[in-house]
């Protein structure tokens, strides 16, 4: 189960820009190909789960039967709202709680899997949410992950340091695009057990958010 904690100092709040992301989220899963990623992120997936920044809960409808329960931490209250119609249509039992990635109000060992999904761009310290999740996934249980990040070089890495360091985290909810999210998994002390790097959406130019990865890795049992 998870722990009641005193969460007012631990919500985010962006109202602007979550009032858009939650218009446009939805329109995006078909035109950029995120649904199906969605649902290749969680494919196979079983047990207790537990997921950090839920968003708007568009990952709901993908989880499999094979899953007992679903434990959504969203921070932001406007997103969280919109959630929890997402939440009710899942076929699987979704419990949707306030709370930062970098404190869990869960308790260690309790879950399977966890999931992190386009979401350590936003955190506010990468290193000390995947801490967190490593604490809160019994030995053996995995990650699974689906995040954007850093170009693997050339002219668009730069623009993204650029980005990062001026205008974009200002514009889109604290997001950073310049992030190396396959890099900070490994330093966390999780063993990556597949990855796949992408560009989303698949076709078409290049954007400062279009380089991916969606994999595995797992809390080492030793």
């Amino acid at each position: 189960m998870w722990q009641r904690r005193n969460v007012s100092r631990e919500t985010v709040h962006h109202p602007i820009f979550a009032r858009y992301y939650a218009r446009c989220a939805a329109a995006a899963e078909g035109r950029a190909g995120l649904a199906a990623l969605r649902r290749e992120l969680l494919t196979g997936v079983m047990g207790r789960v537990i997921e950090v920044g839920a968003g708007t809960g568009l990952n709901f409808a993908h989880y499999p039967g094979t899953v007992s329960e679903v434990v959504a931490i969203e921070p932001e209250p406007t997103l969280r709202r919109v959630a929890r119609t997402a939440a009710a249509r899942a076929e699987v039992p979704v419990d949707l709680v306030p709370g930062v990635a970098e404190r869990l109000p869960v308790k260690s060992e309790a879950f399977d899997v966890a999931v992190a999904s386009l979401v350590l761009c936003s955190v506010h310290d990468v290193r000390r949410a995947l801490g967190e999740l490593l604490r809160v996934l019994r030995p053996g249980g995995e990650l699974r992950f689906f995040e954007h990040g850093r170009a693997s070089g050339g002219g668009l890495a730069a623009v993204q340091w650029s980005l990062d360091r001026t205008v974009w985290p200002l514009l889109t909810g604290g997001c950073h695009c310049w992030r190396d999210p396959l890099g900070e998994i490994r330093a966390a002390g999780f063993e990556v057990v597949g990855v796949r790097r992408l560009n989303v959406p698949e076709r078409g130019p290049q954007l400062p958010m279009s380089p991916a990865v969606l994999g595995t890795a797992r809390r080492p049992i030793g």
